[in-house]
């Protein structure tokens, strides 16, 4: 029986999505079926239909069903430190497999779309009280700050080699958070420096067909 996120989920409809994200999580989309979910969940696969219809409309439920779990840690980052600690890793770490298998089996993953529209709302935010915002769009620099967060996922038997220590463990964790807390806290470029790599980069884009992006001015 697969393991429920949420104790008092105990529907068979909860039962099948939990069992879902496993088998799309172990198997990939294409390889797992209606039959092997319904067994997962201890259902027939009757009773999966009759909840989801399809297996697409199934794919849908768990994408959404993560969305709310990353909108939830998003409003717990917001407000920390006051609503106590935070760590995401561990909260989605059973649910890994599924993210990976979503950002690597082909098309559109929308746990991507969303985690990237989150940081664009943060991103706006932090360009509206800098005197000098950046040059490029929020929604670009989001969706690399996305594929840049989730390659954690993706490359975790890598960064274990770097930290020392398994990135899930809580020593990992706690190197991790503080990790990115210092690089997004610590410019690896200063103002002059970036001036200087713009207006080289400015140079290489000129042309009538590639014109230098504007500065940005309030």
């Amino acid at each position: 029986m697969t393991e429920i996120s949420d104790p008092e989920d105990l529907t068979a409809r909860a039962r099948i999505r939990e069992a879902a994200i496993q088998q799309f999580g172990e198997l990939g989309f294409d390889r797992a079926t209606i039959r092997g979910i319904a067994t997962a969940a201890g259902v027939s696969s009757g009773l999966v239909r009759h909840h989801y219809g399809s297996k697409q409309a199934l794919r849908e439920a768990c994408d959404d069903h993560l969305t709310k779990i990353i909108g939830r840690l998003n409003e717990q980052a917001h407000a920390f430190p006051a609503a106590g600690p935070i760590n995401p890793t561990a909260e989605l770490r059973q649910h890994q497999n599924y993210l990976v298998r979503s950002l690597t089996d082909g098309g559109p993953s929308a746990i991507f779309d969303h985690m990237a529209a989150l940081s664009t709302e943060w991103l706006a935010a932090a360009d509206k009280a800098d005197p000098d915002p950046p040059r490029t769009p929020a929604t670009a620099r989001a969706a690399l700050l996305t594929a840049m967060s989730l390659s954690v996922t993706l490359l975790r038997p890598h960064l274990e080699r770097g930290f020392g220590v398994d990135p899930e463990s809580p020593e990992g964790e706690l190197l991790l958070m503080r990790s990115l807390v210092d690089l997004y806290s610590h410019p690896i470029l200063s103002r002059s420096e970036a001036e200087r790599i713009h207006t080289a980069l400015d140079a290489m884009a000129a042309g009538p067909d590639n014109p230098p992006l504007p500065r940005r001015t309030r």
